[in-house]
Formats: structure tokens, sequence, C-alpha cells
């Protein structure tokens, strides 16, 4: 790392910065370095998508790669059979038995800590898919699991593959209710959960969450297999296990060196579902393929990610979201790369425990989220500054648009202005990356997420169907299917139009030109093709009539140096309609002051116009955020209207509600 002493001039110097190119040593040794990939695909589509289902091994050859007769049930590799835990672990034996598999690192810090080669790792999923195979468990079964960032989550989702049993993976940090609510929508038999896990060095009881929602399952549930994650720190949280709870550990014993035949799935089966927010406030649940879902997986993480069987991969989401699922472990594995799982959070015990993680395991690659990166620049640069970072060879950002005050900064202190950053956008039910560039090929513009990957046929359109002109902003769409697109929502393909299809698509056409899908998200395109995610489409503040975009907001007061993080809702105007209520956070060289909300009002009105200054800047010691870090946004709208906050259960920082409500009332 560098420790540049001149750190606001050569950050105001990347600042004015447009593009980056990446460096010459990546582009030589990149998976992906020839430009001529973009017009290679469109050419060759759909076939150019062969290069992806030939990364993984087929035991029956596909019939063709895309089935595209009935839209927008789309198909791709109809007629191929393939296992994905036979793809992610028995093909890499040979070669990769004794090296790495998982990393996983645990809590308390160092303690916990656990390798599992690809042989160790063959070796537990074939026991453990042993044992539910005994408990009944078989083709078509969803599994549901509900389990923190242990080894055993990945091992029960590659047990259940193995089966041809699709799994459905609840976040650990959702309540008692999601897991009944899944359960029951599942029509789920069987569970896999943990006594307990840590966060920030503190015990917490899961099994007493997971009794709860099995209370509000409304079927039988036929077994429960129960980690014992906490052993004897757990002894405190105590409860009666029914006979059909079953311990992991003897689960596993009872089957030791079984040996389970994969069971070839055909490419079109589902490998798992999952279920994702809903606007009718009921979730969805998304299923993805076998091989369209595992090819995708492999192929962005090759592309994309630049993963080889010699790295050392950090992505630091949780398993319970899709970014865990493609880019900790099917992609990954499917590549027989090493792939690092974290339990613990990335400011315990110190701020530098990220880094530390880094440098300990010289990760060659950092997959992490935006409103991590903020975090890391409130925190300030000595942390990065006192760890060797140098192992790493690229960045990428995941769940939602990067600011380019923020992208600057990752570019600067972790990557050492040395490593290409891959600013990426996809969805749940995208299955992996869509927009983003090609860090061996592309050119990088801080706040763009870049072009559409080669064959992905992204545009934004405007309210008539129509392409927008270069600076224009519109709705992103995708015009074209893809291998990694979800299959339909469970049992509901009417919701699945809906959702997905309804808008743009001419919906009585059997021709799938005339179907496109729209992700409900707003972008702007610049004259070079380059993708800017806005947000939600409904992410917006309606200002007298004038619908403005807060994450457009959000941008330009991140731009004003000492503020580290910033959200922006709506509240009610007796005038406007609604105000712009913006939400502060300051970096820890900075105070709150009367200045700096000028300094940032002022950023607003330059950036969009008069109409989007703010109605109050609120200083915030912290904004309201979910266990998984998502801010709260609802929450915050009902602090700026004053209304009752309902349940703050969910928070990972509660506290922080009353503080928020006193600083506006001091306003």
């Amino acid at each position: 790392m560098s420790n540049d002493t001149d750190t606001p001039e050569l950050e105001a110097r990347l600042t004015d910065q447009d593009e980056f190119t990446p460096p010459e040593s990546f582009v030589e040794q990149a998976n992906v370095s020839d430009p001529g990939i973009y017009d290679e695909f469109d050419a060759t589509w759909p076939e150019c998508w062969t290069d992806a289902a030939d990364l993984l091994d087929w035991e029956t050859p596909y019939d063709q790669v895309l089935d595209d007769s009935n839209p927008p049930f789309y198909e791709w590799f109809p007629g191929g059979g393939l296992n994905a835990s036979a793809n992610c672990l028995d093909r890499h034996l040979d070669e990769r038995g004794d090296e790495a598999a998982i990393e996983w690192v645990g809590e308390p810090a160092d303690e916990a800590n656990r390798t599992y080669t690809y042989a160790q790792l063959h070796r537990e999923v074939n026991e453990f898919a042993a044992g539910l195979r005994e408990m009944g468990v078989g083709e078509d079964d969803i599994v549901t699991l509900y389990m923190p960032m242990v080894p055993e989550l990945p091992i029960a989702m590659l047990a259940c593959a193995r089966l041809g049993a699709p799994h459905s993976v609840v976040f650990a940090g959702f309540s008692a209710d999601a897991l009944s609510t899944r359960m029951n929508a599942a029509d789920s038999e069987y569970l896999v959960t943990c006594d307990g896990y840590y966060r920030r060095g503190d015990p917490l009881d899961h099994y007493a969450k997971t009794l709860d929602g099995l209370d509000g399952v409304s079927h039988a549930v036929s077994d429960v297999v129960v980690v014992d994650r906490l052993g004897a720190n757990g002894d405190g949280f105590d409860h009666d296990r029914p006979a059909a709870h079953h311990d992991y550990d003897a689960v596993v014993a009872a089957h030791d060196g079984a040996s389970v035949s994969p069971v070839e799935r055909d490419a079109t089966d589902m490998l798992f579902l999952m279920y994702t927010s809903g606007t009718t406030g009921q979730p969805k649940g998304v299923t993805h393929s076998t091989g369209g879902y595992l090819s995708w997986a492999a192929w962005t993480s090759q592309a994309v990610l630049d993963i080889k069987p010699s790295d050392t991969y950090f992505c630091s989401a949780d398993i319970g979201w899709i970014t865990g699922h493609s880019y900790i472990v099917y992609g990954p594995l499917a590549l027989g790369t090493t792939t690092m799982l974290y339990e613990g959070a990335p400011d315990h015990p110190d701020k530098d425990r990220l880094w530390e993680l880094v440098e300990s395991y010289e990760a060659t690659q950092l997959y992490t989220a935006p409103t991590a990166i903020r975090s890391f620049m409130k925190w300030g640069v000595e942390y990065p500054d006192a760890h060797d970072l140098s192992s790493l060879r690229l960045l990428g950002t995941v769940g939602e648009p990067i600011n380019p005050r923020a992208w600057t900064w990752y570019y600067t202190h972790i990557g050492d202005e040395s490593c290409p950053i891959v600013d990426t956008w996809w969805q749940t039910e995208t299955g992996g990356m869509m927009v983003t560039g090609l860090p061996g090929v592309s050119t990088m513009k801080p706040g763009s997420a870049g072009r559409p990957l080669p064959g992905v046929d992204a545009r934004v359109i405007d309210t008539d169907g129509d392409d927008v002109a270069g600076g224009r902003a519109g709705h992103l769409t995708i015009q074209k299917p893809w291998p990694g697109m979800l299959q339909t929502l469970y049992e509901n393909d009417e919701r699945f139009i809906d959702e997905y299809w309804r808008v743009y698509s001419d919906t009585d056409s059997g021709d799938s030109a005339d179907w496109v899908y729209f992700p409900e998200d707003g972008a702007k395109v610049d004259d070079d093709g380059y993708i800017t995610v806005l947000g939600r489409v409904d992410d917006v503040v309606n200002v007298s009539g004038h619908r403005l975009g807060t994450m457009e907001i959000e941008s330009a007061i991140v731009d004003v140096p000492g503020v580290a993080e910033a959200a922006v809702v709506g509240g009610d105007h007796d005038l406007k309609g609604e105000a712009v209520y913006a939400y502060v956070l300051t970096t820890d060289d900075h105070d709150a002051s009367d200045a700096l909300r000028e300094r940032i009002v002022a950023s607003v009105e330059d950036a969009i116009g008069p109409i989007a200054r703010p109605e109050a800047v609120v200083f915030a010691p912290e904004l309201p955020k979910t266990r998984s870090g998502k801010i709260m946004r609802r929450l915050l709208e009902d602090i700026a209207n004053d209304a009752d906050l309902g349940d703050t259960s969910t928070l990972r920082n509660p506290d922080v509600v009353e503080t928020i409500q006193d600083q506006l009332a001091g306003d």
C-alpha cells in the first residue's frame, strides 16, 4: 500500500479524472482481455453462451442453447443433465483435492477459523447428504436453511444439490415470522438451522427464534437438523429439543465415509428457491435453474471477478442473500478456487478487521458493498494503511450504486491505484451480474456501472419504449433472455409476468422479441453506452410535481468533503406535497456544523437545482440499518413525518432512532 502524505490533493486529482484504464499488468493475466468479445457475442447470440456452459461438466449434452418458444418461460440448455454439487466438488478432486476450498473465519477472532480442502468438503457434503437422504429428503423436496455464516451452510446447500433437492436459504437475521412465512410458501418439510452464532463477540440464541418460527408453520415439519455453533457458550440458551430435531455432528458422524452419487438433474430443474421482497408485501419465491444459473455464476465469476483456481477470493456478503449464493458458493467453487467466509462484522474487534483478513489470507479479490466502503471512509485511512493489501488484484462493489467519491477512495486506499474496480448491477432475479465492466477490457468511469456484459441486451428506454439519448435518464430494461435468469416465481406464473414483463412487453405475443424484462430500476446512459443506475423507480421524492431520484440527491451530498454517508427520503409538505429530508453521517475528521450543512445544500442545488434543496439536513451518529446493512428508509420517512415508527426489531442499531428524532426536533 502507498502511504501518500498528500492524500487530499491525491483524491482531488483522482476525483477530477473521468476515466481510468486497467493496468497493463492486470490485462496481461486477465481471464478476458479481448475487446472483440462484445461484437463476437452480439454476432453469435445465443450460441455465444456455450462459453458459459463449457465451464461445467455435463452428464448429458444439451440439445440446444436456448428454447425461447414460450416466452417469458425461457429454457436454457434444455435436454442437458448435470449436478451442481458434482460441478463444485467432485470434478476438482484430482487436481485440487488437497487445496483449500473454503477458508472460514469465525468469532471470537482467530479462535474459530477452519479450512476445508476440496477433499474434506466433498467428504462432509456426502456425509450430510446421506443423513438427509435417510430422513427422507429426495429429489424436488425443498429444504429450508436458516443459518448464519458458518461452513455448514454451504455444506448443506451442496448436500441438497447432490440429492436434487432445491434449497431455500433464509437469512439468519430475519425474524421467526419470516422463517414461517417462507416455509409455508414453499411447503418445506425439512429445516437445517443452528443453536446460535456470534455478533460482535456476543452469542445470539438463534434456536429460540427457530422454535418460534416453527410454531407458525402450518404443515408438519418432518425433520430439523441443528448445528451446534456455540458449544459451551450456548449453555445459557438451553432448550428442550424434540426427537425430530437432530444434532448436525451426530448426523454426519452416523454416516462417516458415506458416498452419495450425485443425482443428475435436467438443466431446467430448479437448483434453489430464494424469497425476495415484493411490492405487495408478500415475498416473491424466485426460482433458479441448475444449468442456466450455474453456468452464469461460473462465467461471470471468471470474466468479471477474474477468478482463477489459485486465488483466495473474498466476498464480504452473507450467503443469506443472492450475492453469497452466486459469488461465495456456486461461482467460486464451480471454478475450483478458494472462497472465504466471514462470520463477523467489519469493525469487530476493531475497525481494521477486514484489512487484517485480506493481509492474513493474502486475498486476491475483494467484493463488497458501497455501504461498507462509506463506513471505511468514515473510520479513516489509518486502518487500511496499517496493513499490507498488496495481494489484492481486483476490487468489486455490489448491492447499490457507488458514489464517485467513494469509488475514488476505494481505488486509492484499498487498491493503491493498481486494482481495477468492477461496479456491478444485478438482482436476485438475474442470478448474477448484468451491467458492469470487464476488468481486463473496460475503461472505468467512477459512478457508472459500465456497459452491459457481452451478450446482455440492456437498454435505457423512455415510457414509450424508445431508447433514450446519451446523457438522459429512463428505465433500465433487458431486451433478451440470459442464462442466469429466474425461471418463474414459485407456484405463481401470473405474478411472474405481472412483476417483470407486463410494463414493456406485448404479453399476447408468442415472439420472444416482444418480451422485455423490466427490473424497476431507473438509469441513465452516456454516449459510450455506459449505464449509471439511479435506483428503484419508486425511490423518488415528488417535490411540487417534480420527481427527483433519491440516489442523485444522495450522490450530490456524499460528494461534499466531510460527508461519509447520506440517506434521502421524502417528508410531507403542505405546499410542495413532499420535501427532501437528508440524513447525513460525517467522517471522523469533520464535525456537524452549520457550515457543512450549507455546503451540502449548495452541492445539491448545484448538481440538481433549487427544486431539490433539502428541507432539513439532519446530522446523525448512525443511520438505522437492518442486520444485512440496508438503510431502513421507511423508518426515516416516518421520522420526517412524525409518524408512528412501527416495528423496529429488525434494526441492528435501534437506539439510534431516538437520537435522530431529537436531532430533527432540534433543527
